[in-house]
């Protein structure tokens, strides 16, 4: 994928989790304690997750092909939404069930230095991992508060990587909590309601993920921003006089179509108005770089045409804007 910074957050986040999802388990076969087990099974699916993400980057640079003419950039959304679906299933379902359990069947944690060690490890190694995504994130985000950078990125692997880091940080604390609770009353049904309250968390970081890859799935316009840049670059005031409507579509998060119905004088030639079409298009590109694919129609402006343009709702290509 070409966005470096969230390929270096998701290496990072797999080496973190591949080593913590080794002493996790090993901490569970010692201790026996189902907090254990279900953030071994976290860290394991985290892992699987981050594999999806490289997989899905690679995926994402073939080629366009006769059947595919747009690429596959958006094998990107499709693996992000796949990690949603394993985070739910594996994660916060086997947790909630392996909490369940522990509820109606507690035993005492065996050689509790084992979990409380392990957990300890894990947190500064995860923090380690959240430090890095939040590092390659303030890179893109800019100005937007995390909400919204969560929200609106077309990249989806920094804010998976970062929703992913902090539930695992979470979990982890809440594991923990478990644990000591339970060491200290001796009642082993406080781990069970640790592993619960793990589960409950990684469902709820799952149906937000499948919520905004969704969105991406489904095509998600250009920013605000963008679309005011590729307003400002069609119109040279001399050829192109306005835009008539526009729609723009990601075809990926660093692939861009635009297509737009612009005014050019009446009085133009059929090379004038070509060549204004290929000038304009350079503007655009020049702009903004990721709008790739551009298709820009010519017609000759007026107020009828205009009411219909922006408002999707409406058909802009109807009798009103034909002339």
């Amino acid at each position: 994928m070409s966005a470096s910074g969230g390929t270096k957050a998701i290496v990072a986040a797999l080496a973190a989790n591949l080593a913590i999802a080794v002493a996790k388990f090993v901490a569970f076969l010692f201790s026996g304690s189902s907090s254990m087990l279900a953030e071994s099974v976290h860290s394991l699916a985290d892992s699987g997750n981050q594999g999806l993400l490289l997989l899905g980057g690679k995926k994402a640079q073939r080629e366009a092909t006769p059947q595919h003419p747009f690429g596959y950039g958006r094998e990107r959304y499709i693996y992000a939404f796949l990690v949603s679906i394993v985070l739910f299933t594996v994660g916060g379902m086997f947790a909630i069930y392996e909490g369940y359990e522990k509820i109606h069947d507690p035993h005492e944690i065996e050689a509790w230095y084992w979990p409380v060690g392990v957990l300890v490890f894990a947190i500064i190694a995860e923090s380690f991992s959240f430090r890095t995504a939040i590092k390659e994130s303030n890179v893109t985000r800019g100005n937007q508060s995390w909400k919204d950078f969560i929200r609106r990125a077309k990249a989806p692997e920094l804010p998976v990587v970062l929703l992913e880091d902090l539930g695992a940080l979470v979990g982890l604390i809440l594991a923990l909590a478990g644990v000591s609770v339970a060491l200290v009353t001796g009642d082993g049904v406080w781990d069970g309601i640790g592993t619960l309250c793990i589960g409950v968390l990684l469902i709820i970081i799952a149906i937000i993920l499948a919520a905004e890859t969704k969105s991406l799935l489904l095509g998600e316009a250009a920013g605000t921003d963008e679309i005011e840049k590729i307003k400002a670059a069609v119109v040279d005031g001399n050829t192109v006089t306005r835009v008539i409507h526009m729609r723009t579509l990601h075809l990926g998060p660093e692939e861009l179509l635009v297509a737009a119905k612009i005014a050019v004088q009446h009085d133009d030639t059929a090379a004038e108005v070509a060549s204004s079409i290929n000038a304009a298009e350079e503007r655009i590109r020049a702009a903004v770089p990721i709008a790739r694919v551009i298709y820009l129609e010519p017609d000759i402006y007026d107020e009828s045409a205009a009411g219909a343009g922006e408002n999707p709702a409406r058909t802009p290509e109807g009798p009103a804007a034909a002339h």
